[in-house]
Parts: C-alpha cells; structure tokens; sequence
C-alpha cells in the first residue's frame, strides 16, 4: 500500500482523482488539502462521495506520503513548490501546464517527465516526477503519434475538436454559464491553443524532421465532459497499411484502443480509455480520438502514471464501465 495526498481538493479534476483512489486497492487517501474548504467533509463538495468516505478536507500539508497530487490552477504548482518543503522521496504527479515543457522540465531539483504512457512508459516508471498532459494534447498526440513514430506525415494537419464544460474547470466565466453553454456552440483560440506545444513537442520528438503546421480549432459543446476530436492530413498509402501502424503502435497500450467502426462520445465519457478510428478519403487521411477529459484527459492518466511508477497493474483502478445510456 501507498500513502497518497493531493493538493487543490476542490476541482473537478481532484474530485475525480478522489473517486478513482478511493477505490483503488493499492493506496490510502491521507490527506486532501483545500485552503477553502479546510474543516469540511469531502462529501459536501463531491456529493455524490457521501456514503463513500469521511475524509475532512485538510489544512495541513503531511509530508510523510509516497505520492503527493498537484490539481492546482496552472502556474499555481510552481509557487506551491517554492513554499512548501516536499522531500525528494515524495513522487510528484502535476496536473497542471506547469512542467510540461522541456523548459520548464527541470525545477528546484526535480526533473519532471511528461507523462503520457503510450510514449514515455518506460521513463514514467523509473521517474520520481510526472507533468501529467493536458486534456486536448492528450486527444490530439494519440491521434497522430502514430504516424509520426513512423514519420508519415508529410504535410500540414488539420483538426477540430469539442471539448465539454468542465474543461473550463469549476470557476464561473461568461462561457460557462448554463444559460450560455445550453443551445450553444463556439470556438475559442483558434491557431494558439496552449495545449498545442505539448502536441508539437511530442510530435518533433518521434519525427525530427516534422516542420508542418499543426492547424487547431478547439471548440465548446453544450455537454458536460468528454473531447471529439478529428483530425486529418495528406497521406498517399493504402488505409489496411496504416491501420496497420497504428494497431502495431499501441500493441501494449493498457487504455488505448484502435476501434474499426465508427466512434462517438459515449463510448468514452466516464471510462479512462481512448478510441481511435482511421478511415479514408481520396488521399486524405481521417482519425478520430474521443477521450474523457476528465480520465484519460485528466486524473485517470495521472492514476495510470502512478501505477507505472510504483509497479501496479497499469490500470488499477481505472476500468471503469462508463455509462452508455
């Protein structure tokens, strides 16, 4: 067993993370830390944990764990770093944008890896610190690294995809009002997502000589979780040949999985899996990923880090049924 403690309690990421660990045979909750809600049941925030667990929010930072959750607001774990002593044999996973970036992979002593399985599993397990990816980096890198693993792409990539509202997280904003998001649908940064230096970085990292645009428009849906993204790229080889390199890239994969039919977001939402489809037209290439943001985009991936790093079953805790209807 391993002791666990996360900081930022509140969120939703943290609210999912919680539920994951709760049910997790490897691992005990020590402590969840909210600086708002210190005092308070855990169940008063996630409700739907009443019955599940007593756990009080904390306002005290115990450092004798073996993994310490960072679900802070982005740039916010940087200066939680700063503050606050976490020995060195404490294991990190950051949920934030923080260390995601080669620049910003090393800090205060701690080198951080970023954590998406299908592509550093071998360095996620021998690694002391995890920058979990982001939501939209995590669709979009499963989408196309395949391809790139095997420098395929030859050209500009297209794509599109729609995220639900708690993408945006927990705090009020003008597009995340219900009377705004119900009825709605809207793009947002197009071209400058921050989300696109993760894809471009791991891209460049598995096809060095990649210099193509990567052309992204994110989009808001009037649901609550999941992402449905497409993409597409000139690709002049036969569909049974690249189907073929992407069922040979995730062979091993625990959570990935090439689907033949056609994908919606059902299939995905609630569950810590992602469905990938290729299909064909002419000489474009078409593929869909569809993840939960808040699973595999989110705390079901830093969940899946975790197990890699401490020698778990790499989806304890993470086969979860979704629900369909």
């Amino acid at each position: 067993m391993i002791d666990v403690g996360i900081i930022g309690g509140a969120g939703y990421t943290a609210g999912e993370l919680i539920r994951i660990l709760l049910n997790h045979k490897e691992v005990t909750i020590k402590y969840v830390y909210s600086t708002s809600n210190a005092g308070n049941k855990v169940s008063a925030v996630h409700q739907d944990l009443v019955g599940d667990t007593e756990l009080i929010f904390s306002s005290k930072i115990n450092s004798n764990i073996d993994v310490l959750f960072l679900c802070l607001g982005h740039g916010n774990s940087k200066d939680f770093l700063v503050k606050t002593a976490i020995p060195s044999t404490t294991k990190v996973i950051d949920l934030s944008t923080d260390f995601r970036l080669k620049n910003d992979a090393i800090f205060q002593e701690r080198e951080f890896v970023y954590g998406l399985p299908e592509l550093h599993k071998e360095k996620i397990r021998n690694a002391n610190n995890i920058a979990n990816p982001g939501c939209f980096a995590t669709a979009l890198q499963l989408g196309v690294l395949p391809l790139a693993s095997n420098h395929l792409i030859h050209d500009d990539i297209h794509i599109s995809a729609v995220t639900g509202a708690t993408g945006a997280g927990t705090s009020l904003s003008k597009t995340s009002h219900f009377t705004w998001r119900d009825n709605n649908f809207s793009y947002y940064k197009p071209f400058k997502h921050q989300h696109l230096k993760e894809v471009h970085q791991s891209v460049k990292q598995c096809q060095e000589e990649f210099s193509y645009d990567i052309n992204f428009i994110p989009t808001r849906g009037n649901f609550s979780r999941g992402i449905f993204a497409t993409m597409y790229t000139q690709y002049f080889g036969s569909l049974e040949d690249v189907i073929s390199v992407y069922n040979e890239f995730y062979k091993d994969a625990a959570l990935t999985f090439v689907a033949h039919q056609e994908l919606h977001l059902k299939q995905v939402v609630n569950t810590s899996k992602c469905l990938i489809h290729i299909t064909k037209h002419k000489n474009k290439l078409l593929i869909t990923s569809c993840i939960d943001n808040l699973l595999k985009g989110a705390s079901g991936q830093a969940v899946q880090n975790m197990n890699l790093m401490f020698g778990f079953d790499e989806s304890e805790g993470l086969k979860l049924k979704g629900t369909y209807f």
